[in-house]
């Protein structure tokens, strides 16, 4: 039995998994989400400091549901944060476009590939061909 503190309200709860928050917090976690998304679906334009006083939930709270990407703004928002590499003005993630590209680019450079094998045909000394049977 794994047992830890709650994160959020210092409550011992028994642990499933990799949770760091206990299941009350969690549900009322989740509430607080549906409450942040139906007011920004039902107001486009407001800002982080609007959506802070109306829904009473921590401006660290909504811009980690933005790194999530949970929550995304329309495109008339002014909501925008900055990615983490170089700072570019993004609606939702971590990583804009450009960098989340150069990142796979990066990854997928520094795997190294397995070279394929040599094959280099044998010689016959009679006729430089050696003849292959398979039964």
């Amino acid at each position: 039995m794994n047992i830890k503190n709650c994160r959020r309200c210092g409550k011992m709860f028994n642990v499933v998994g990799d949770e760091m928050i206990c299941p009350d917090c969690k549900r009322a976690l989740e509430d607080d989400f549906q409450r942040v998304k139906k007011f920004v679906q039902d107001n486009k334009t407001a800002t982080i400091p609007e959506i802070v006083e109306e829904c009473k939930v921590e401006q660290k709270q909504i811009k980690q549901w933005i790194r999530e990407e949970r929550l995304q703004f329309s495109d008339e928002s002014p909501i925008k944060i900055s990615c983490e590499i170089c700072g570019t003005q993004i609606a939702t993630g971590r990583f804009c476009d450009k960098c989340k590209k150069e990142s796979a680019n990066n990854l997928g450079n520094s795997i190294k590939r397995p070279e394929e094998p040599k094959i280099e045909p044998a010689k016959n000394s009679q006729h430089g061909v050696i003849m292959h049977t398979f039964k």
